[in-house]
């Protein structure tokens, strides 16, 4: 029995005052944009709260133990998510102005405040009634007035907050909501609860009522069917997995719409349709129905366009488990134009389906067909950057006699091709081993085709003899030719199709600025450190160490550590390449002794944010590598690497490459 909201002219109990750090308020639009706005304002109000430790405890084992920083607010922020969707809904719906939205927390150090909870108020601007006091709940549920008062959303968050409560004012009229911290009705949180399980979640809460009549679908699509679809969508899109949207999609209808669900998606190994997900409202009917499914699929292509059409039941007239009677409809998947798949519905019982019914399945499959048609653009994408890494980058790290060496490389997107490079590789004659490691500006396919340049043009200056201060004079001079030809046929391109092209004389970027082409891509700058290893004679067989011979030109400069501790600054910063062709590049000639470390990093290392702060900020890189004194090259490739991990709770935001060479 949901608990009876509080009448009173007031908000719950709260401070006065109003703390900036735990209060959080916005303005909403009073359109259907506004729930998944509202929703994203309160996971990150949440967020923000939880780095600022105001909330220090774990909602799930309040006060037991978990270990600091590693707490979860997750089924908080589900909560309030659900509540805050319903109560914006309703806003828009019934009221249709701007909506306020305030999220605080109530510290419980407050003589006032029982316990720490969170308070949510959801505020409109449209008058109404009070809602009426003094009647019982028999009375709203003989007269259905329950139902018209509270509806849905208010049933959702009786069933949440602690107490929740309706504040009426002139032209004012906010919901309000209390959710405490502590004590809230689950187990230990999960570090990696599987996503579909996590995405039906919500749904169930926002639809719990089985289909079963016509007057049930009417009753549940009049007053849930848009925070549904506004769920589904959020979780769908976020899905980058056909299959899996596939999964979701049959459990977000199957029981809501349907007692069963199929989803058929075309370009299967061999051409033909693949049924990639069944769902049965009994669980242990879905084998018996995949395998009649199976044997007949649907035949769609007769019409190409979206829409609902009936189709004979699977296995004859009746349900090829139960033999009851029933009636199956099939929805095509269209996405950017073109047939993907279909959706197909079963109803037990049922020969007349609403029009209700049929507008949602539509509108539903509209929104599975984009999530579908995402996850392969983005499948196809990922598998190209993979094709394009193994072209792009060696295999696997040479050997160099007498030097140890370990390689980190982190692309920060496994779908793109990453902007950093590195090689190693012999350079005869004379025993000379050259290395490489570059970051060109930008990432994707631009990136990709600066990398596919200077590497193998690297490589064909080194074993035409040219030098280290060399090599990279005419490998700028190479991406300036390069880039200049690209911005000339850029510019003809536009001309061609009526736009200005570059004036006589011209080798810049026209209309763009600084570092953009005519067609609207990226200059091909790069960063880049290069040099020589020769390792040296030793007496009596002793090692005799490396000597190393390198520039940087626009790159984090390498950093030497020597066995003692100290650590020094391998080279000197030049200009990046790519940038002016009147420039000559120096480099830097040392010995590594035996036991002394070169650490050569991208910048997505020195880079590396928390906040404001960057990992390199007060020398932060040469700090992490003193401590690295007495590991092996791989033990310091592996200590920067957890370093760099650890400097902030998100993931690195840049592609991550780093070289350790270590004179044995």
């Amino acid at each position: 029995m949901p608990r009876e909201p509080a009448h009173q002219p007031a908000a719950p109990q709260a401070p006065l005052r109003e703390d900036a750090r735990s209060t959080s308020r916005t303005s909403l639009p009073g359109n259907p944009l506004a729930p998944a706005a509202a929703r994203r304002f309160v996971r990150a109000a949440l967020a923000d709260w939880t780095s600022l430790g105001l909330l220090a405890t774990c909602t799930f084992c309040r006060g037991s133990g978990c270990p600091p920083g590693q707490h979860s607010t997750d089924l908080l922020a589900d909560d309030a998510v659900l509540i805050v969707n319903e109560l914006v809904t309703n806003a828009v719906v019934h009221a249709g102005t701007t909506v306020e939205l305030l999220c605080r927390l109530e510290d419980p150090s407050e003589p006032d405040d029982e316990a720490a909870a969170l308070v949510l108020e959801i505020s409109d601007h449209h008058p109404t009634r009070a809602v009426r006091e003094g009647v019982r709940d028999e009375d709203r549920s003989s007269s259905g007035a329950g139902t018209h008062e509270y509806g849905r959303g208010l049933q959702l968050v009786a069933s949440f907050a602690e107490c929740w409560g309706i504040t009426y004012r002139t032209g004012l009229k906010t919901v309000w909501a209390r959710l405490p911290l502590e004590g809230r009705d689950a187990g230990p949180p999960q570090a990696t609860e599987p996503a579909l399980r996590r995405g039906v979640r919500a749904a169930e809460i926002l639809a719990p009522v089985t289909r079963r009549t016509v007057r049930d679908d009417s009753d549940w699509i009049s007053r849930g069917a848009l925070s549904f679809l506004a769920e589904a969508s959020d979780l769908l899109a976020g899905q980058l997995d056909e299959d899996l949207v596939a999964a979701l999609a049959c459990q977000l209808l199957v029981p809501r719409l349907a007692d069963w669900c199929a989803v058929w998606l075309d370009g299967g190994s061999n051409g033909e349709p693949r049924l990639a997900r069944v769902w049965h409202t009994d669980e242990s009917r879905t084998d018996q129905l995949r395998t009649v499914l199976e044997k007949e699929p649907p035949w769609l292509r007769d019409t190409p366009r979206p829409g609902v059409i009936p189709i004979p039941w699977p296995g004859g007239e009746s349900d090829p488990a139960s033999g009851e009677q029933g009636t199956a409809l099939a929805c095509r998947l269209i996405a950017n134009g073109r047939p993907i798949g279909a959706l197909l519905l079963g109803r037990l019982e049922q020969t007349l389906v609403p029009d209700e019914v049929t507008a949602l399945m539509e509108d539903f499959a509209r929104r599975v067909a984009l999530a579908i048609g995402a996850a392969r653009r983005y499948t196809r994408q990922a598998t190209i950057s993979r094709v394009l890494q193994r072209g792009l980058l060696p295999t696997q790290v040479a050997r160099i006699p007498g030097v140890a060496s370990s390689l980190v490389y982190e692309p920060s997107d496994e779908g793109l091709a990453g902007g950093d490079f590195y090689d190693i590789f012999p350079c005869s004659p004379g025993g000379r081993w050259c290395f490489m490691l570059g970051d060109v500006q930008g990432s994707g396919p631009e990136a990709a085709v600066v990398t596919g340049l200077a590497r193998p043009w690297l490589r064909l200056l080194a074993r035409e003899g040219y030098r280290v201060g060399e090599v990279l004079d005419r490998l700028n001079r190479l991406l300036l030719d390069d880039a200049t030809e690209a911005a000339e046929s850029a510019s003809l391109m536009v001309a061609a199709a009526g736009g200005p092209g570059l004036p006589d004389g011209a080798h810049g970027q026209p209309d763009g600025g600084p570092g953009t082409l005519p067609d609207g891509g990226q200059s091909r700058f790069l960063s880049l450190l290069y040099g020589e290893l020769m390792p040296l004679p030793g007496t009596g067989g002793a090692p005799g160490g490396v000597r190393c011979t390198l520039a940087s030109a626009g790159h984090p400069l390498p950093l030497l550590l020597r066995p003692d501790g100290t650590v020094l600054p391998a080279a000197e910063p030049q200009l990046l390449l790519g940038v002016d062709e009147n420039v000559a590049y120096e480099s830097r000639t040392f010995d590594l002794e035996p036991g002394d470390t070169l650490l050569c990093v991208t910048d997505g290392v020195t880079e590396r944010r928390s906040g404001k702060r960057m990992l390199d900020d007060g020398d932060g890189l040469a700090l992490a590598l003193a401590g690295c004194t007495g590991l092996t090259a791989q033990g310091v490739a592996e200590r920067i690497r957890r370093v760099v991990h650890d400097f902030d709770g998100a993931p690195p935001g840049d592609d991550l490459a780093l070289l350790v060479f270590q004179a044995e």
